[in-house]
């Protein structure tokens, strides 16, 4: 078994994202724009999503490493996107993010909302760049990340929710959170060589499970430091959690049932086991630290039954 380490996952993405933004660095571009953008992306934080993204793509045999480092820096710029346009004031109105000013706290509200507009166009850019060997790739992972990100089930139609007058949360989370995790692992086996459909329940189960551990930190509110953001502001702003609509402790036991699914779908590969204990840190990385000693252990006891 190949262990997927961390760090070498950590250099593909931060390689790829690095050479993006030395070609921004033209003669004539606005500079303001290119800072506030680079304030988005550097420094990173989990980098949850192309992590998976390239496990994914590894356990599959990782087929074009290219286009895989392509997809995963496209997938991470897009997310980055999503949280800039997500901190202004329309919206969170959040002035922390990642630990650190918010784009619109640190540039302006209409800087904060170009350079999420350019960071959109830029993750598009960069997966037809990365991908120029393998054209034949392209249709399936534009179509994958535009669905990701679009208004019928991605992170777009996850932020319009909130503006809805009902909403239903299960379709809140799986756009919101669950619709780029989807993407990651489908273009992760695209990419790979492995069927992407067979892959689908791993990044549904996998996003659910993300979001409904960020609820419950929010309510606890005791994971900002953690996290990087202010918590508490779901209950605050009227937003849909699952926390608060079902209880911490049903909510954690929602999201073990959503763990244990997650592990379980992982498709027999040469690395089904390095994948698995990939997810298993990554869970005990996003679990709240403000759950408590005996909730997180029974989590991750969920998560380790069922490698």
């Amino acid at each position: 078994m190949t262990v997927l380490a961390p760090l070498k996952l950590t250099c593909r993405i931060e390689d790829s994202l690095m050479k993006v933004f030395d070609g921004l660095e033209v003669p004539g571009a606005p500079p303001l724009l290119g800072q506030a953008m680079r304030h988005a992306v550097f420094p990173g934080g989990a980098r949850m999503r192309p992590r998976l993204l390239l496990s994914v793509a590894r356990a599959c045999g990782d087929r074009h490493p290219e286009a895989a480092n392509g997809a995963a820096a496209s997938l991470e710029l897009l997310h980055c996107a999503s949280l800039v346009h997500d901190d202004l004031p329309a919206f969170d109105d959040a002035l922390i993010r990642r630990g650190r000013a918010s784009v619109h706290k640190a540039f302006g509200e209409a800087m904060a909302i170009l350079a999420g507009d350019a960071l959109i166009v830029l993750a598009f850019e960069t997966l037809g760049a990365y991908t120029r060997v393998t054209p034949q790739l392209l249709p399936d992972l534009l179509r994958v990340l535009g669905r990701g990100v679009g208004a019928t089930a991605g992170i777009v139609a996850g932020q319009a929710w909130e503006s809805e007058p009902q909403v239903d949360l299960r379709a809140y989370h799986q756009a919101k959170t669950g619709a780029l995790f989807e993407a990651a692992v489908v273009t992760g086996a695209i990419t790979g060589g492995g069927d992407p459909e067979a892959w689908l329940s791993l990044g549904r189960a996998f996003g659910e499970a993300y979001q409904v551990a960020d609820d419950i930190a929010d309510v606890l509110n005791g994971g900002g430091a953690h996290l990087g953001k202010p918590t508490g502001r779901d209950a605050a702003l009227g937003r849909p959690n699952v926390a608060l609509e079902l209880g911490v402790t049903a909510a954690a036991e929602h999201l073990a049932s959503l763990l244990r699914t997650a592990m379980e779908t992982i498709q027999p590969c040469q690395e089904r086991k390095a994948l698995q204990l990939w997810i298993a840190r990554s869970v005990d990385h996003f679990l709240p630290k403000s759950l408590g000693a005996p909730m997180r252990e029974q989590l991750l006891e969920a998560v380790q039954g069922s490698r």
